[in-house]
């Protein structure tokens, strides 16, 4: 059974350096467990979608909860799915600070997108068009 996990969570280190691990360390693991999503980053906050089987993608959230390198880590949506919306990225990259404001605002209350204040729609939303409109990058 496939299933779609959205979170948000705020980095510790917002260094280039240990965005990108992060990015290195899920492109590295994801492959082996059928993981495939995409990470936004922006103003020191994180966007993810994970999916996959419903156990791995527990296992995996679990996981990034109790990782040092997040704080303020919350379940946007958890929802059992037919397909794969970012099936062609073992886990694809969004700088959120780099995007246009325009799409942002289309989603958001301000032209800086939190998605601590939006629900778990609205992010899958913001997800989907980023991916459509080629921001995703990263594909591995």
């Amino acid at each position: 059974m496939l299933v779609r996990l959205l979170y948000v969570s705020r980095a510790v280190d917002t260094s280039p350096a240990a965005i990108e691990a992060i990015l290195a360390q899920s492109r590295q693991h994801n492959p082996a467990s059928g993981i495939t999503g995409v990470l936004c980053y922006g103003g020191g906050i994180f966007l993810q979608a994970i999916e996959g089987g419903r156990r791995v993608v527990s296992e995996l959230f679990g996981h990034i909860q109790r990782d040092a390198r997040h704080r303020d880590v919350e379940l946007l949506s958890f929802e059992e799915i037919s397909e794969r919306r970012f099936g062609g990225w073992t886990m694809g990259q969004v700088n959120l600070a780099k995007q246009n404001h325009a799409v942002i605002l289309k989603y958001s209350e301000r032209p800086e997108f939190d998605p601590y204040a939006a629900s778990g729609r609205v992010s899958l939303a913001l997800l989907e068009e980023l991916m459509a409109t080629a921001c995703v990058v990263g594909r591995a």
